[in-house]
């Protein structure tokens, strides 16, 4: 059985650099990866942090492009709770249109950040987050050229019309999300490097095989390589995570226990704290 390996990179901020230099990491990596074979390279969408530099993966992404000759590039993803379905899609439609066949539209469903930043990604909007789905499907219209003759927006087009329109992906990690991918008859990325259970990882799998046999079911995971497997045990330390599980039912995952009191505390309404370790697969390249 063949199979296709991909790099999604969160430009991470070392102690003691700069975003500048994050972000020229990121280009030498892209270009690396390229080099190396890999199929595609993502870019993340994280907001007011200093330990990420990337915020807009659009802009990053047509950097990229211009810095590579074939991989394919792609966001990794874009939180669609905050945005435009018809942005988004001219967006990746300009980009599609300077390098088709290279550019994925990978969707997320978490918010990138904690809730100061949402609320300022929203802010003097009429959104509030809730229609994930309705903008999802959308997006997948407006990029297929396809929005039905009932729609209130009927005729509209997201221009340019690219010679290959961008591959739509959806990013989750619950079993809720493998489902609305498969229902949507789109391929799915599960997020192992935030939702550690194994349990969780099998059951979104078997809902999405289940409801869409000829899908992609893709799995990301945080790897450290190097060049001895004692080395590699080492970089990857002793990483945690932490869930924060809001009174309102709702979940999110965080890096830091810093960053988990953080989140609750912007909420505004009371909250638990679940740290886990990381699942990070460490070895020699």
């Amino acid at each position: 059985m063949s199979y296709q390996l991909g790099l999604l990179d969160q430009s991470p901020i070392n102690e003691g650099s700069s975003a500048y230099d994050a972000l020229q990491q990121t280009v030498r990596l892209a270009q690396k990866a390229e080099e190396w074979g890999y199929s595609r390279f993502w870019v993340s969408e994280h907001h007011h942090t200093e330990q990420l530099a990337g915020s807009s993966p659009e802009v990053l992404i047509s950097y990229l492009l211009a810095r590579t000759k074939s991989i394919r590039i792609g966001s990794g993803g874009v939180m669609l709770q905050h945005y435009s379905p018809y942005k988004v899609a001219e967006n990746f439609h300009v980009l599609s249109t300077l390098a088709p066949g290279r550019v994925d539209l990978g969707i997320g469903k978490a918010p990138g950040g904690l809730p100061l930043s949402t609320k300022a990604l929203q802010f003097g909007t009429i959104n509030d987050g809730k229609d994930f789905e309705e903008r999802l499907i959308f997006l997948r219209k407006l990029i297929e050229d396809s929005v039905d003759k009932h729609h209130p927006l009927a005729g509209i087009k997201a221009t340019p019309i690219p010679p290959e329109k961008p591959e739509i992906f959806l990013l989750g990690a619950s079993p809720q999300s493998a489902q609305l991918a498969a229902d949507l008859g789109i391929p799915f990325v599960f997020a192992l490097f935030i939702n550690g259970d194994i349990n969780v990882l099998e059951e979104a799998a078997h809902v999405y095989r289940n409801r869409y046999p000829d899908g992609r079911f893709i799995v990301s995971v945080a790897v450290v390589a190097a060049p001895s497997q004692k080395e590699a045990e080492q970089l990857a330390g002793d990483q945690k995570i932490f869930k924060v599980h809001l009174q309102s039912g709702r979940k999110v995952t965080v890096q830091s226990l810093e960053q988990a009191h953080a989140f609750g505390k912007q909420a505004e309404e009371a909250y638990k704290i679940e740290e886990q370790a990381s699942n990070i697969i460490a070895g020699t390249h």
